[in-house]
C-alpha cells in the first residue's frame, strides 16, 4: 500500500468528518441478482464460497422466481434492486409496468445529467415502479424490502430520492467514495450533498466502493484496511470473469489479511454508533 494514496485517503475522511463507528465490517455485495440464470448462479457460488456477503435482486426479471427460491433455500441476504433502465423480461410483467418504466427509460436516457434533473410529468411513472417491484420483492421474499440500491444507481436519480420514494428506516446505498482528483468537485459535492439527504432518513454504510478494478491489490487492500473501524460495502458482478476469478481464486483471500467478509449486510443500529458516524 503506498504511503501517499493512504495519506491522500485518511486526509479526505478527516475532510469529511467521518468518525469511526465502533464497528467494523466488510460487506462484500453482489449486484444484478435474478437477471438471469447467468448472473445468478456465479453469485450464488461466490456466496456460498463466503466471498460474497449478501445480494441485491432484481424482479420482473428471467430469473427473478428462481433466485427468490435459492436465496430463500440457502439463506441469501437479499435486498431490493431498484430498476428503472433495464427492460423488465419476466413474462408475467404487467403491460403497465413496462409502459411506465418506458417513460423513466426514456428520460434517464436523454442524457447523463438527467437522473439529476426532477421531472414532475414522471412523477407518477416512478412512483408506480418503485411501488410495484416493492410489492414483487415482498411477493417473492416473503417481506418488504429493508436494503435498497438501484441498477445502474438511479435510485438516487431526482424523482426517486427527492420524491420520497424510499421507506424511511431502510438501509440505502450511498454514493461512490472518490479521493480528491478522481472526480470534478462539483461532482463530489453533488453526491456528498445526496448523502448527507440519506443519513437523515435511511440508514447507510460509512464507505461504498467497487470491487473492479481488482488490479492493483493495493487498492483492494486500502478497502479492506477500512472495515477494521468502518461499515464498507464492496459492489460485486460475479457474472464477469475477472471479479468471479479475484472472489473465488484466491485474491481476494490475498486481500483481506485478518478482515472477514461479513455473513449478511450488517450494519450498527443508530444508538450503537458514537456521534453521527459516516460521512455526513
Amino acid at each position: 500500500m503506498e504511503q501517499r494514496e493512504m495519506d491522500l485517503q485518511e486526509t479526505e475522511i478527516a475532510r469529511r468528518g467521518v468518525q469511526p463507528a465502533g464497528f467494523g465490517a466488510l460487506m462484500i455485495n453482489a449486484d444484478d441478482w435474478g437477471f438471469n440464470e447467468s448472473v445468478t448462479n456465479p453469485a450464488l457460488a461466490c456466496f456460498l464460497a463466503g466471498a460474497v456477503s449478501s445480494v441485491s435482486a432484481m424482479v420482473f426479471m428471467e430469473d427473478s422466481g428462481r433466485a427468490a427460491a435459492l436465496a430463500l433455500e440457502h439463506g441469501v441476504d437479499a435486498g431490493l434492486h431498484l430498476n428503472f433502465t433495464a427492460p423488465f423480461s419476466a413474462p408475467h410483467c404487467p403491460p403497465a409496468l413496462r409502459e411506465h418504466q418506458q417513460r423513466c427509460l426514456r428520460f434517464l436516457r436523454f442524457h447523463r445529467l438527467a437522473p439529476a434533473i426532477y421531472h414532475p410529468g414522471l412523477g407518477a411513472s416512478f412512483r408506480y415502479v418503485a411501488q410495484t417491484q416493492m410489492e414483487e420483492f415482498e411477493r417473492l421474499y416473503g417481506h418488504r424490502p429493508t436494503r435498497i440500491d438501484g441498477h445502474h444507481h438511479m435510485h438516487l436519480a431526482a424523482n426517486v430520492l427527492f420524491a420520497g420514494l424510499l421507506p424511511s428506516g431502510a438501509i440505502i446505498r450511498r454514493n461512490f467514495f472518490f479521493q480528491p482528483g478522481e472526480k470534478i468537485w462539483m461532482n463530489r459535492a453533488y453526491r456528498g450533498w445526496q448523502d448527507r439527504i440519506l443519513a437523515r432518513r435511511h440508514r447507510i454504510a460509512d464507505f461504498f466502493f467497487s470491487i473492479a478494478p481488482v488490479e492493483p491489490y493495493a487498492r483492494i487492500e486500502r478497502i479492506v484496511a477500512l472495515a477494521r473501524h468502518h461499515a464498507v460495502e464492496v459492489e460485486t458482478h460475479p457474472a464477469i470473469p475477472e471479479e468471479f476469478q479475484f472472489l473465488m481464486n484466491g485474491g481476494l483471500a490475498h486481500c483481506l489479511g485478518n478482515v472477514a467478509v461479513a455473513r449478511g449486510y450488517r450494519l450498527p443500529e443508530a444508538s450503537d454508533r458514537p456521534g453521527k458516524g459516516g460521512l455526513q
